[in-house]
């Protein structure tokens, strides 16, 4: 594998070989394993593979990192769907902000240098670790409806409402603080643009914590909106020559076999111990890319 900052063609620049690309889809699978067992997007670990292990320019890094991103959520969005998760008619209003912050984010990455870029990515990381070191199972039976209507009794046109088989029954919920949660999605479209990752690490909070929205519904319709989001962001790059085929071909197969072993492991996993050991492992790569970004590796 070479090393170093490489420019985008076929290959990244790389002379790759077939081992490098089946070690890439390996590579790939393994952190599209881990990402569904964590319920993150695999940017966050593909990104730094590919630029300190392949050695390729950051910015195609994160052009791949868009395109799995775009192959993974479409294929949970339908899922999140068909069980009645997604909050269409929120989601839609926030897919707005979201695109306008994608495209926005991937035309200053183009013209920003890649140490700036891999600075930004290592906060990022710093903060992911956090996110998923406090992030409860999801998964869990143990959770209890959360109570979300507003006060006056009346529903706004962001209602929403899903079947919980957990709960075994109904749960509603009224959306508070649109305004803010819109500028969020502008941000975490810009995140998603700027550096290649999915968005969710901000969507989701946001739309829990502060728009009061049940985790389930904000994570499937934070799903919905990171696929049309990074399909608009991934479109700048292309138009940019920034993007790999071979090498972008590679880590989507593998991303997205690893999706489909990590949910069917997910149930089998203690996500407690999971979540610990991979926040650590962050925090470790974020260290690196502050290395790589300062000019010391």
């Amino acid at each position: 594998m070479g090393r170093g900052r490489k420019s985008g063609d076929d290959n990244g620049g790389l002379p790759l070989l077939l081992i490098d690309i089946l070690l890439l889809v390996l590579v790939s699978t393994l952190i599209g394993i881990i990402a569904a067992l964590l319920g993150i997007g695999g940017g966050v670990f593909l990104i730094p593979i590919l630029t300190l292990g392949f050695g390729i320019d950051i910015k195609i890094a994160a052009a791949t990192s868009l395109v799995t991103i775009i192959v993974t959520s479409s294929t949970s969005a339908s899922r999140y769907l068909e069980g009645g998760l997604v909050n269409v008619n929120l989601g839609v209003f926030l897919e707005l902000f979201a695109v306008l912050g994608g495209i926005i984010g991937a035309v200053v990455a183009f013209y920003l240098p890649e140490y700036i870029i891999e600075a930004l990515f290592a906060i990022v990381l710093i903060y992911t670790a956090l996110y998923i070191w406090k992030t409860r199972d999801v998964t869990a039976c143990a959770i209890k409806p959360e109570r979300t209507a507003g006060p006056d009794g009346r529903r706004s046109r962001f209602h929403g409402a899903f079947f919980d088989d957990c709960q075994g029954e109904m749960i509603e919920y009224d959306v508070k603080n649109v305004g803010p949660g819109a500028a969020a999605s502008f941000v975490a479209g810009n995140l998603s643009g700027l550096i290649g990752v999915g968005g969710g690490i901000v969507n989701v909070p946001a739309m829990n914590l502060m728009m009061g929205i049940p985790i389930k519904a904000a994570i499937s319709t934070s799903n919905f909106i990171i696929g049309v989001t990074t399909v608009a962001s991934a479109l700048v790059y292309l138009s940019n020559g920034l993007m790999a085929p071979v090498i972008t071909a590679a880590a989507s197969i593998g991303i997205f076999l690893g999706a489909i072993i990590g949910t069917r492991l997910l149930v089998r996993t203690k996500s407690d111990t999971l979540r610990l050991v991979f926040a650590a492992t962050i925090v470790v790569i974020s260290l690196l890319m502050f290395s790589r970004a300062g000019g010391w590796l």
